[in-house]
């Protein structure tokens, strides 16, 4: 059996050298800034030119970190129900992070999120099953600096036993977080995210959670935040260049930490508008280097993180539908590894619950549509048609039950005709998720701590949060 999947591609082998070797030149020549004693001293040892924070990374290094990366990192489930295996191939679907706001029944109404919400959308997170893995969609307004990570990671293993990705702000929180999920049923249960500081700056935090998540066998998903035209070149290929010596040279801290850290490679780009310099999520520009990174990261052989299923529009309105669609089957296309934003809203800035519930429907399109062809004498079916022959109907037949249980049945997007669609009250889809949402939040959940795991995990917030507030 052969299955034919749908994929698209920017790079040949030749481009991917070409650009391979631009990115060698940079780090040899130009170098990047790292400013981590830690990892300095690494790169130094190593053979890296270190002068004062600047750091020149020969091509034997890279060679050694790109050899020395797993090809497969596995990110397990807390609820018994299977994880994910990230390597270049399969794509898993996501949300996105931290957002300031939410978007109301009918996505009208905008407000500041809190903790209660972090919980609320893991919890609905795990009941849609083309969901794969769950990232906060909020950032409480209510809670202190300090003490909000801890109060997050705990809300999403409260609402869900699905892996998770989280972006605490310094690695002090890692041996914590490890330790919470350890507790709520696996350790390897969860990823960090994290960036550069474009372009081409390790940070002193950020570098920090390279080598601490290194040392604790922590999945790191490393990606980019440049702006092409501001913090990287306005040419697509100098920002591909650009985004690869990022990478590259995040990659190469990590395996000089531990060789053979799990680590995941940021294909997301940015882009602004050149009228108002506001930042992007849907620019076709941007869509084309991340397809560009992920077909890169595949000819080095690494799982990769870009983004889709997300919008500028300020509502959910005709431009969000345009956007979300656009951005979701783009980058499910390129392949990328674990596809993340799915729902975002306001570029970036708003989440919303009725966003993340038809998107999962529209994710199952897609995955149905990705998985192509598949060729075997059974599936090509000469002996159907054979006994079917001409003028006949398959409608009744064995092999056609069998076959359409596969097909995607919607559940929101509507395919009825026009009097029976209007029998039922003629909704729109925005109603219909409204309504399927409102199902979803006030039914029971679909995944509970255990009461000892639970206190466990509650034990260890408190003490977090006495510590950090000085209480």
């Amino acid at each position: 059996m052969t299955q034919y999947r749908l994929r698209t591609t920017a790079l040949d082998e030749a481009g991917c050298a070409a650009v391979h070797a631009a990115t060698i030149e940079v780090l040899g020549k130009t170098g990047v800034e790292v400013q981590h004693q830690r990892a300095l001293a690494l790169l130094e040892k190593a053979g890296a030119q270190v002068d004062g924070t600047r750091v020149r990374i020969p091509a034997g290094l890279v060679d050694e970190a790109l050899a020395a990366a797993p090809r497969s990192v596995p990110l397990t489930s807390r609820s018994g129900a299977g994880g994910l295996t990230l390597e270049a191939g399969p794509v898993y679907y996501g949300t996105g992070s931290d957002c300031l706001f939410l978007l109301g029944p009918g996505a009208k109404d905008r407000r500041p999120v809190s903790l209660a919400d972090v919980e609320g959308l893991a919890a609905v997170q795990e009941k849609l099953p083309n969901i794969d893995f769950v990232m906060s969609m909020a950032h409480p307004h209510e809670l202190s600096a300090a003490f909000a990570p801890v109060a997050q990671f705990a809300a999403m293993l409260r609402g869900t036993g699905k892996p998770l990705i989280m972006v605490p702000e310094s690695a002090a929180e890692l041996d914590l977080f490890h330790e919470m999920a350890a507790v709520c049923g696996a350790a390897d249960s969860w990823a960090l995210y994290a960036m550069p500081t474009p372009p081409l700056v390790h940070g002193e935090h950020s570098a920090a959670r390279l080598v601490r998540c290194a040392e604790l066998g922590v999945p790191m998903v490393y990606a980019t935040a440049l702006l092409q035209g501001a913090t990287a070149p306005a040419s697509r290929a100098g920002c591909l260049v650009l985004t690869n010596a990022e990478m590259l040279s995040g990659l190469v801290i990590s395996e000089l930490a531990r060789p053979g850290a799990p680590f995941v490679y940021g294909v997301a780009q940015g882009a602004m508008n050149p009228r108002t310099a506001h930042v992007l999520y849907c620019a076709p520009e941007e869509m084309a280097v991340q397809q560009a990174s992920a077909d890169l990261a595949r000819h080095y052989g690494l799982p990769t993180f870009g983004y889709g299923g997300c919008s500028d529009s300020l509502m959910l309105d005709e431009q969000w539908a345009f956007e979300a669609g656009m951005t979701l089957l783009t980058a499910a296309q390129a392949g990328v590894t674990l596809l993340h934003d799915i729902g975002y809203v306001a570029s970036g800035t708003a989440s919303s619950y009725e966003t993340m519930v038809v998107m999962d429907e529209l994710v199952g399109w897609v995955k149905a549509y990705l998985d192509g062809v598949t060729i075997d004498t059974q599936a090509l079916a000469v002996d159907e048609i054979a006994a079917v022959g001409p003028g006949g109907t398959h409608l009744a037949r064995k092999y056609t039950r069998q076959h359409v249980r596969d097909y995607v049945m919607p559940q929101l997007i509507s395919q009825d005709q026009y009097d029976a669609w209007a029998a039922v009250g003629g909704s729109t889809l925005l109603e219909r998720t409204t309504q399927k949402t409102k199902e979803l939040r006030e039914s029971e959940r679909a995944y509970r701590l255990e009461p000892d795991a639970l206190g466990r995990l509650d034990d260890l917030v408190e003490t977090a949060r006495r510590e950090r507030e000085g209480v």
